[in-house]
Formats: C-alpha cells, sequence, structure tokens
C-alpha cells in the first residue's frame, strides 16, 4: 500500500464519482472538470441547460474521477527547524515534502500553502488559508515544531480536522532522549534569546519529561480533532511519513 492508497481508502467523500454522479449534498468535494454532449446513460441530473441552450445540444457536467485528490502541504519555516543532533529538521521536512508530492499523480492536484514573500511562517495564518482555500476532502499535510498551536483557535483545528483529511508531522526534538550538556552553560533559543543557567542530572530528567509532555499533548490535541499524526524524525522524514500513514517503504 502506498500513501496515495492510504488516502483513498480513508477519504471521507463518496467513492461514486465521474461523469453522471450525484453528489450527496452541496460542497461535499466534487469539482467541476469540463462540459461534454450528452450521451446515453448520462445522469439527466447533470445536465447544464445554459450550456445546452447556448450549443443547441444537450450538454453533460463532467466531474472528476474517483481517484483524483487535491493534495496540498504547509510547511514550518521558522528559524527552530533548523535545530538538529546530526542535521537540521529542515532537511527532513524537506525529505517528507518531497515523499508527500511523490504520492500525487497527473490527475491529482497539488497545493503548497505558505507565506508571501514578505512574510514570516506563521502557523495561525497558514492554517486558515487552508482552510478557505481547499475544498472539502482536500489531503492536507502540515510538518513543523508546532510550539505556535496554542495560538490557534481550537475550532480552527477542528473544523479542519473535519473538513479535510489533515496529517500532522510533529518535529521531534533532537534532544528528546537526552540533553547533552551538564554545568552552568549559555543557551542560545533557536528563534533568540540567551540565557546562562545550571543542567545537571535533575535538569536533563526534567527536561526529557517536558519534552515528551508536550509531544504527546500536541499530537492529543490534533488526533481529538481528527487529525492523523506522526513524528518527523531527523534522520529520515520521507520514513516519518510513511510511518504516520502506517505504509512500508
Amino acid at each position: 500500500m502506498t500513501i496515495r492508497d492510504a488516502l483513498l481508502n480513508g477519504r471521507r467523500r463518496p467513492k461514486r464519482r465521474g461523469v453522471g454522479a450525484t453528489p450527496a449534498s452541496r460542497g461535499d468535494g466534487y469539482e467541476f472538470a469540463e462540459l461534454r454532449a450528452y450521451g446515453a446513460g448520462d445522469d439527466a441530473r447533470r445536465i447544464d441547460w445554459a450550456a445546452s441552450a447556448r450549443s443547441g445540444e444537450l450538454q453533460t457536467r463532467v466531474l472528476l474521477e474517483e481517484t483524483a485528490l487535491t493534495i496540498a502541504s504547509i510547511v514550518d519555516t521558522s528559524a527552530s527547524m533548523n535545530v538538529g543532533r546530526a542535521r537540521a529538521l529542515a532537511r527532513a521536512a524537506d525529505e517528507a515534502l518531497r515523499a508527500w508530492r511523490a504520492s500525487a499523480t497527473a490527475d491529482d492536484r497539488y497545493i503548497a500553502i505558505g507565506a508571501g514573500r514578505a512574510e514570516a511562517f506563521d502557523l495561525v495564518t497558514s492554517l486558515s488559508r487552508a482552510r478557505r482555500l481547499l475544498p472539502r476532502g482536500a489531503a492536507l499535510l502540515v510538518i513543523g515544531d508546532w510550539y505556535d498551536l496554542a495560538s490557534v483557535d481550537a475550532l480552527e483545528v477542528v473544523m479542519l480536522g473535519t473538513r479535510l483529511d489533515c496529517t500532522a508531522l510533529v518535529a521531534r526534538d533532537p534532544w528528546h532522549d537526552d540533553l547533552p550538556l551538564a554545568g552552568f552553560v549559555r543557551l542560545r533559543g533557536a528563534e533568540g534569546g540567551r540565557r546562562r543557567v545550571f543542567i545537571g542530572a535533575r535538569e536533563r530528567g526534567n527536561y526529557r519529561e517536558a519534552v515528551a509532555l508536550r509531544e504527546r499533548a500536541v499530537r492529543a490535541q490534533l488526533g481529538g480533532a481528527g487529525w492523523r499524526t506522526g513524528i518527523l524524525a531527523e534522520q529520515d522524514g520521507a520514513a516519518s511519513l510513511r510511518a504516520a500513514f502506517g505504509v512500508r517503504a
């Protein structure tokens, strides 16, 4: 099974699509593709009467095929993604993004949702844009550290999880398992700020516990809103994406 197979198997819209297919309700993810001459067996409810009057013959609205997907992505480009033990988390994010884009076929539509040229990455703005721009049933992947999740309206997260097939890759803190520091050290934040602190066995234990707690809390909040979640491991972004979908290499 591939990532795309997993998306199709778990899609939240009706399976019956194609010429003459009738949506169960307005806004259920069906997308208009083109008009063509009415043929025997076509659903009469899909006749476009205005176009038929203009052309002088019956015209049928053609919808996207059952296997067509709208695939979108949001990638955190903030400075905190440039940290890493062996390499930057941003490199793993790029690998996951390339694997995500590679899952699309020629019939699919891919949309990258990001900040404008003069904008810094902002999770709140990016998620809001996704909700406005993406059709119902689209597959959205969000890759980042999710430090700004507390700033996002909880209802926005729920609305996205209900309307779209959402997947979140949560970047794992490079020092999740062990903080390789001891004694008095001067720490510099990934996005600014410096502080001199003492780090001993207790501090390392507290850090490890806090990092794990935050990771679980983020995944629990997103999972409770209907999102698929996974961990972005520094070592291999593509493998991280596959693991989120339960797909083998």
